[in-house]
């Protein structure tokens, strides 16, 4: 599935849709700690530009489960009536809005913790959340 992210009249809906999509696929909802844990990554690394959000968003070396050949690629395939990804929904609409705290110390980069991407090698995380560990 190619992510193509357009912002229409109800723009804040289709970009938190979007969000949620990717939000979903790297957590699989395990937690509303983690979710707004990655969310406010994703608000950190972007400093709440849409336009660099839009972008952020289709960068497959930021997210894993944007590459083809990732397992987790198909999550971003989600029902939309999964309790899981209503969360994650929920929670990127408080995120545009400015409503969501910093949940991950300040993080602009992630990854799970049974990967480590050879930038992550010489850095210390900040924080690490369920299995996601966060890098400032």
């Amino acid at each position: 599935m190619q992510l193509e992210i357009t912002e229409m009249q109800n723009g804040t809906i289709c970009l938190a849709n979007a969000i949620a999509r990717i939000v979903y696929a790297e957590t699989l909802a395990v937690s509303l700690r983690v979710i707004e844990a990655l969310t406010s990554m994703i608000a950190n690394a972007t400093l709440n530009n849409r336009h660099e959000i839009i972008k952020m968003l289709s960068d497959k070396n930021i997210f894993e489960s944007l590459n083809t050949e990732s397992s987790r690629h198909k999550y971003l395939s989600v029902d939309t009536s999964i309790r899981g990804f209503q969360v994650c929904v929920r929670v990127a609409i408080r995120m545009l809005h400015g409503n969501l705290d910093d949940r991950c110390n300040h993080a602009t980069k992630f990854h799970r913790s049974e990967l480590l991407p050879s930038w992550a090698i010489a850095c210390g995380y900040v924080a690490d959340i369920d299995g996601i560990l966060f890098y400032a």
